[in-house]
């Protein structure tokens, strides 16, 4: 069977919803941080994605809140608006031995230079890898419905990350953003 290019909103709509598969972990402290950084830096591939506090006013912004890494086995995510931007992690981001893998990554990458200046490393566009293959559609629900054959949600994407407690479906729209984005790198390379 030909792979497909393309997939359309209404296809997207009729699929299963994607259920995450890993466990995921809201890391709100430097302690915390520090420990699992070497289970980070013991793999070789990492999905991942950021989300920032979206702004509804011209000239508004925010930094980034919230950094997702995740392994084959669990899904990180790093609450940088309680904690700084530590070493440690600049590392994982810079090293060119690790894959990191999301969709859309440059802004991220932008963005997160903002907060503290690190030289990224590693980092492998999952919608310039579908790109490369021909595929049309490259958003990150789109290529979950045609790699995965799941839909993804994007409900939570406009909700404040910056608020004091995230909600469940935060953490699980966050987590299953970049343990999706490692699927994906692993079923097109």
């Amino acid at each position: 069977m030909e792979e497909r290019k393309r997939i359309s909103k209404d296809e997207v709509n009729e699929l299963p919803m994607y259920e995450l598969e890993n466990e995921a972990e809201l890391i709100t402290s430097k302690q915390r941080c520090l420990e699992v950084i070497p289970e980070l830096k013991s793999v070789s591939e990492l999905g991942f994605d950021t989300e920032t506090r979206p702004s509804f006013n011209k000239g508004e912004s925010y930094s980034v809140s919230l950094l997702q890494l995740s392994t084959e086995k669990k899904n990180y995510l790093f609450r940088i608006n309680k904690f700084p931007l530590i070493p440690e992690l600049l590392d994982i981001l810079e090293d060119e031995n690790i894959v990191k893998t999301g969709v859309a990554i440059h802004d991220d990458i932008i963005h997160l230079n903002r907060i503290a200046k690190f030289t990224a490393g590693g980092f492998i566009d999952v919608a310039d890898q579908a790109k490369s293959k021909g595929i049309i559609t490259l958003g990150l629900r789109s290529l979950a419905a045609l790699f995965l054959d799941k839909r993804i949600s994007k409900k939570a994407k406009l909700s404040n990350w910056e608020q004091p407690k995230l909600t469940p479906a935060q953490i699980n729209y966050a987590a299953t953003d970049s343990e999706v984005s490692l699927k994906l790198y692993k079923a097109l390379k």
